[in-house]
């Protein structure tokens, strides 16, 4: 691996230790992760207490055939829907060392339309 892409992903791990220090799930509040790859995301509602998911997403789950930024949008959609059903409106987000913009953004308002609230 270069010197750049390794850079990189020290500035990531970084940031990702950065959000983890403040942001904590709980039964009642668990933690929205986003995770994102080249072309897939991942959603997940984290109880922090036992380490387990309660809820999670991926976007191999949404069938339309349209955009990355509106499968994301999707699978938000599609989390909270499910998070509901298990009488869960709110969570803690945790966007990883990913910034808030693009297909991170898309997943979170998805998740706010679907019903939950953080």
């Amino acid at each position: 691996m270069n010197d750049k892409n390794k850079n990189k992903l020290e500035a990531k791990k970084r940031r990702q230790k950065r959000v983890r220090a403040r942001v904590f799930g709980t039964k009642k509040i668990p933690r929205l992760r986003v995770t994102k790859s080249l072309i897939h995301i991942y959603l997940q509602l984290i109880d922090d207490d036992t380490s387990k998911t309660l809820v999670s997403v991926h976007s191999k789950q949404v069938k339309e055939k349209v955009g990355r930024m509106e499968i994301a949008q999707k699978a938000g959609e599609m989390l909270g829907k499910k998070a509901v059903e298990k009488k869960i409106t709110e969570c803690v987000f945790d966007r990883g060392g990913s910034k808030y913009h693009g297909r991170v953004k898309a997943a979170a308002e998805g998740a706010r339309k679907g019903g939950l609230k953080f």
